[in-house]
């Protein structure tokens, strides 16, 4: 059993806590807790037998802890893994991972330095229907990728008071690009290998607090595919993936239906059971921690997605200008 500290006990942090305590996991439990506010949280940490504190020194020194889970501002993330790799604590981090990829880099090199597991929270990696994409990819049935299509979109922009820490520039450039988009640049990534270059352009129509609303971006990959993806943060909720073969296509609806089309038009659906993603991914880390499996997110693929990621926010700040993506690229899937 890997007994586990929560940091950053906020929406997200919760959901996680909740993912792997109901029903409880045999492969994991989550026992300390961390919160900027300690006072708002007792009654949920009383409620979820966590030994709630302010301190995350002392939670990185407590022995009785194997692992933290860090769900905390994304500008935060580098440090605080460095912090726990030292500490020989096993890391799970939400995404993004970092926002710049050089601290990407160096908070990975802690992890290895230290011979502890870094595991990031892509959690629909973990979705059947995108585990039957990348193996009909890998398997060439779709034949040559040509383009690729993401959404990923919601609505909680409308409902973010001026002092969220997510409504801001600082952690949010680009809008929905470090909630929302990343996780499509991470699929397509997953699915069609390194990205050269991006283009994107971002801005606020209708949001009041320091958040764009409208985001778009064109992606090139090292090879020779095209990409589109974009995210929205004050429409309703969605999420689409659609990959382009010479063979036909293929098409992610939400999260639990495929569409697989042949050459010829033919399309047929699958729908897929619902699955618990967070508790799928915490207990791979579990997996991951005990060597009983590798985690199924490359380290070098999510600092490889830090890196598109930042291209695209450099691009949207210079007006839609083509950024090349730095930094070191996993080789093509499959």
């Amino acid at each position: 059993m890997l007994n586990v500290a929560i940091v950053g006990l906020g929406r997200w942090g919760q959901r996680l806590v909740d993912s792997a305590g109901l029903p409880p996991s045999a492969k994991l439990r989550f026992t300390q807790a961390v919160a900027r506010t300690p006072d708002k949280l007792r009654a949920y940490c009383a409620v979820r037998g966590l030994c709630l504190g302010a301190d995350l020194a002392s939670v990185l020194a407590d022995a009785a802890v194997d692992a933290v889970v860090l769900a905390t501002p994304h500008s935060q993330h580098a440090g605080q893994v460095a912090a726990a790799a030292r500490a020989g604590k096993h890391v799970f981090v939400e995404k993004p991972f970092t926002l710049e990829v050089a601290d990407a880099r160096a908070a990975a090199q802690a992890c290895r330095d230290a011979g502890v597991v870094l595991a990031l929270g892509h959690n629909r990696r973990f979705l059947p229907a995108f585990r039957e994409m990348q193996r009909i990819v890998a398997a060439g049935e779709l034949g040559e990728i040509l383009h690729l299509e993401g959404n990923f979109s919601g609505n909680f922009g409308l409902g973010y008071r001026p002092d969220a820490w997510r409504a801001t520039q600082a952690e949010s450039p680009a809008g929905g690009m470090t909630a929302m988009g990343i996780h499509i640049i991470d699929a397509f990534i997953a699915l069609a290998g390194p990205i050269a270059t991006m283009r994107c352009e971002s801005q606020r129509r209708v949001l009041a607090v320091d958040l764009d609303d409208t985001t778009s971006a064109f992606a090139r990959f090292a090879g020779g595919a095209t990409g589109c993806l974009s995210t929205l943060t004050a429409t309703g909720r969605s999420l689409r993936l659609q990959v382009f073969g010479t063979r036909g296509w293929l098409h992610l609806l939400d999260h639990r239906i495929l569409e697989i089309c042949d050459i010829e038009g033919k399309v047929r659906r699958i729908e897929y059971p619902r699955l618990d993603i967070e508790r799928a991914e915490l207990e791979a880390f579990a997996d991951a921690v005990a060597g009983r499996a590798a985690y199924p997110v490359p380290v070098e693929e999510a600092i490889h997605g830090v890196a598109v990621m930042q291209a695209a926010i450099r691009s949207a700040a210079s007006g839609g200008e083509r950024v090349a993506v730095n930094g070191a690229a996993p080789s093509p899937p499959g």
